[in-house]
């Protein structure tokens, strides 16, 4: 070959143009390369939990002065009701025991699940409905600096009053 000849062949003209064909599999090979990383990164989340559990059950109500007898309180970011009577001072969870709907309180002192119609006596005993037993009463202690602290994890019995 002359070095004229070589010099056409290695010109662009002469080389062959890329084809569809060949952008389209080349866009196929990185494409399952990165649908391979993206699974190797989601399986390497697979130990780790996306939502974790409340990290403190413990719940601060107040200095237990705040109350007077006879308050009735309401906490619907905990869904629980404070009581103070003569005897002291008790909490009752407000999620119903059927399918952790929230439990309303009546004018009577009764309550009801909107959800799926049970309904509770005074104390939390069930009356009627399909939830399988009474709320729950929740744990109440008073806490070094003197607040009430309810501890949403810890079921007591029921009668159960904190005395302050």
């Amino acid at each position: 070959m002359t070095p004229k000849q070589d010099q056409l062949t290695g010109a662009k003209r002469f080389k062959t143009p890329k084809t569809r064909r060949d952008f389209l599999g080349l866009a196929a090979a990185w494409s399952a390369v990165v649908a391979l990383a993206m699974a190797m990164l989601g399986a390497m989340r697979l130990p780790m939990p996306s939502v974790f559990p409340e990290s403190n059950s413990r719940v601060k109500l107040g200095t237990p002065e705040r109350y007077a007898v006879g308050t009735k309180q309401y906490f619907p970011k905990h869904r629980l009701w404070l009581f103070r009577d003569e005897a002291g001072f008790h909490a009752i969870s407000a999620t119903c025991t059927h399918l952790g709907c929230i439990a309303v309180r009546n004018d009577d002192g009764t309550f009801h699940c909107p959800c799926h119609g049970s309904k509770f006596d005074a104390i939390g005993n069930v009356e009627g409905g399909p939830a399988p037993k009474a709320l729950v009463w929740v744990q109440l202690t008073v806490s070094p600096e003197g607040w009430l602290v309810a501890d949403t994890f810890k079921e007591v019995k029921q009668g159960t009053v904190l005395v302050v």
